[in-house]
């Protein structure tokens, strides 16, 4: 009598481990509200903190709504700058989880694939050339601009054998990033009467934040977040390839090109309103897995008050470094995520052209 043994099937490379999908809720609830404490702290320490320090007496009474002092001025003014810091980061932070699980590529941060730089670029050549001047006209602008930055990238990135693997992706990326900050400079330069303007943006600030500016970034960031949110289960059946997400009913095309738009919207809008901010998509969304795992209904969120905690973080560090200057905030998300990057590149395997 012969039997017959039948081999399991091979698992996907691409498939997330059993334990890092399935964190337990106590391990999930407790990082949720540490990072949330560590988010109180920090909005509580940029208030605080900065070019002027002020005491708590004046922090309570600027809160109360006596502006009377400089300290207490101080104090009102640098409301409306932590919370843009809280969008932008939350914005930022969900775009790169996002296009990481779009493209399948754990390089991808709107910075590296070059999303930012054209959202940079579209907003430059709308104010040299055409007289830009409507923040209305910044956000749709912007968001425009990234759109197409990453229909490029990703079209540069699948040229040839292999599609578009992630070195293909990012070297794509990094090409473009060069070529659009290039030719902003080249806008820039002749141009006087803006290049003072926009010499700050380029690197990415949220200082002369206003509460105008904060609400009509607001409703857009909602937008792309909603989406986001709402594409997580389709994102997490891409993790496990196109094959064995279509066996299971999803949709592949609809859900890449869906998740995508929230991206960039997420990206475009945050860059119209501080300039390209870099590598806060990228490391967040890593650090994220590791705490909460891959089950994108909690990465998205948790990477959302993560990346707020960063960008609040990189800003206080920016003020009391250089003081009684500052460093731009863009400044210091660089000297945090170049070495993150060079350690995920390192750490990834992945494939020569």
């Amino acid at each position: 009598m012969t039997t017959t043994t039948t081999s399991a099937p091979a698992v996907p490379a691409a498939l997330p481990s059993a334990a890092s999908l399935r964190r337990s809720a106590g391990v999930r609830a407790f990082w949720i509200a540490a990072i949330l404490a560590a988010l109180v702290l920090l909005f509580a320490a940029s208030v605080a903190f900065g070019v002027r320090a002020v005491s708590p007496h004046d922090i309570v009474a600027a809160l109360g709504g006596d502006t009377s002092t400089v300290a207490r001025a101080a104090v009102v003014a640098r409301i409306p700058r932590t919370v843009l810091a809280l969008l932008v980061g939350a914005a930022l932070a969900m775009s790169g989880t996002s296009m990481q699980a779009v493209t399948r590529n754990p390089l991808a941060d709107p910075g590296i694939l070059g999303v930012s730089g054209g959202a940079a670029l579209a907003v430059v050549i709308g104010i040299a050339f055409f007289g830009m001047s409507s923040p209305y006209a910044y956000l749709a602008v912007a968001i425009g601009g990234s759109a197409v930055a990453a229909v490029f990238v990703y079209g540069v990135g699948s040229l040839g054998s292999g599609g578009a693997t992630p070195l293909k992706l990012a070297l794509a990326g990094a090409a473009a990033t060069a070529a659009f900050t290039s030719l902003v400079s080249a806008i820039l330069l002749p141009r006087v009467d803006i290049v003072e303007t926009f010499r700050f943006w380029q690197i990415g600030g949220v200082g002369g934040a206003t509460w105008d500016r904060i609400g009509i970034m607001a409703p857009v960031l909602v937008v792309g977040a909603v989406i986001c949110v709402l594409m997580a289960r389709g994102m997490n059946s891409l993790a496990l390839g196109d094959d064995l997400a279509t066996g299971l009913g999803v949709n592949v095309l609809r859900t890449r090109l869906v998740s995508a738009l929230g991206a960039v919207v997420l990206c475009g809008a945050a860059t119209a309103i501080a300039g390209p901010i870099g590598f806060v998509g990228l490391v967040v969304p890593h650090v994220c897995r590791l705490l909460v795992g891959t089950d994108h209904r909690w990465l998205l969120p948790f990477s959302a008050v993560t990346g707020a905690a960063l960008l609040v973080a990189a800003d206080i560090v920016g003020r009391l470094v250089a003081r009684p200057s500052e460093l731009d905030v863009g400044i210091v998300t660089a000297i945090i995520g170049a070495p993150f990057f060079i350690w995920i590149v390192r750490r990834q395997k992945v494939r020569a052209l």
